[in-house]
């Protein structure tokens, strides 16, 4: 009878531990966070940004920027107010090429160079491939966005 109640004691205490709150480890975080607020469309700059300390729980999930090398340059999406942190998602590569706004499509090859306006079907940032329609035959032509803001057609 006592190996029996010594069991259920053991078995008991285990559920009791087993159910009480786990405490998670929290540690402190360092985030750049804007200190204006700004708008759809603006491009962060490094004086825009200040960094600020946040404690974050470790079971938590934090999906924000960590660095401001991540955020300088980039175009906003989406409103950032001052002293929060940035989400990962709320700031995107600037569009280089508009969808409908005229942009100049290139096709190089060696000596040869053929230069055109199209209409992007797409906004689009460097590198990123994007359909533009000719305007003046309707043709549709592939291309990937150039540094420059031209996008590029054919092999390369």
């Amino acid at each position: 009878m006592t190996s029996a109640l010594l069991r259920y004691a053991l078995l008991a205490a285990t559920l009791i531990g087993a159910a009480a709150p786990l405490r998670a480890a929290a540690e402190d975080l360092m985030l750049p966070v804007p200190l204006v607020t700004l708008y759809p469309g603006d491009i962060v700059t490094d004086a825009q940004l200040v960094d600020r300390m946040f404690r974050v729980n470790s079971r938590g999930s934090l999906v924000s920027i960590d660095n401001r090398q991540a955020v300088v340059g980039k175009a906003v999406r989406r409103t950032l107010l001052p002293g929060q942190p940035i989400p990962s998602n709320a700031v995107d590569d600037p569009k280089l090429v508009r969808r409908g706004v005229p942009a100049q499509v290139v096709f190089r090859e060696a000596d040869l160079v053929i230069t055109g306006i199209v209409e992007p079907m797409a906004s689009a940032s460097v590198n990123e491939m994007v359909k533009a329609r000719n305007p003046d035959s309707g043709l549709i032509v592939v291309g990937v966005v150039q540094a420059d803001g031209t996008i590029r057609v054919g092999a390369q």
